[in-house]
């Protein structure tokens, strides 16, 4: 069996799309998969599977939650080594402000990339490694900046959830 991490999209921001944790466990294991866990309240799930295709892993995931909650829960599956990657790449980057990880559903095309730089502000920087988007803003954050999750998503064509680097080495320490 292989273990994966999956992202969920934008539960328990607000009123209207909560997801607890223990839900989301029970939801994850009634769909099939094993050894399921999460990490803080934000989507973040550990789980080992016989599946090796990713599409058909977030599809049953995302069926599953469906199911559940009653809206859909756009998720994003990620192998442990691929995670190990974004980390690394994170500990790398060396910028004064606020720095966030666009995790991908698809690795993003070199046009996707360039459209999404031309949105980027002065003394904003986007690095690519792989399906994950390295956001470096300023030290307002999201507040600053335009590089928003519907812009990354528009430019790139694909889904995205975000996390800091800060979760991303949390996951890779405690499930990679």
């Amino acid at each position: 069996m292989a273990t994966y991490v999956a992202f969920l999209r934008a539960i328990n921001l607000g009123a209207t799309r909560k997801s607890p944790k223990d839900d989301i466990v029970a939801a994850t294991e009634a769909a099939g998969f094993e050894d399921v866990a999460t990490h803080i309240n934000t989507g973040n799930v550990r789980l080992s599977t016989t599946m090796r295709s990713r599409a058909r892993i977030e599809a049953a995931l995302e069926a599953a939650y469906l199911a559940d909650r009653g809206f859909e829960v756009p998720t994003i599956v990620y192998a442990g080594s691929e995670l190990r990657e974004v980390h690394e790449h994170a500990s790398t980057v060396d910028h004064a402000g606020k720095h966030y990880v666009a995790l991908l559903r698809d690795e993003p095309t070199a046009e996707g990339v360039q459209r999404l730089r031309e949105k980027a502000q002065p003394g904003e920087r986007i690095e690519v490694g792989g399906r994950a988007v390295h956001l470096l803003v300023s030290a307002d954050g999201v507040h600053g900046t335009k590089l928003t999750n519907a812009l990354v998503e528009k430019c790139l064509g694909t889904t995205s959830t975000w996390r800091n680097p800060t979760v991303v080495a949390a996951l890779v320490e405690k499930w990679c």
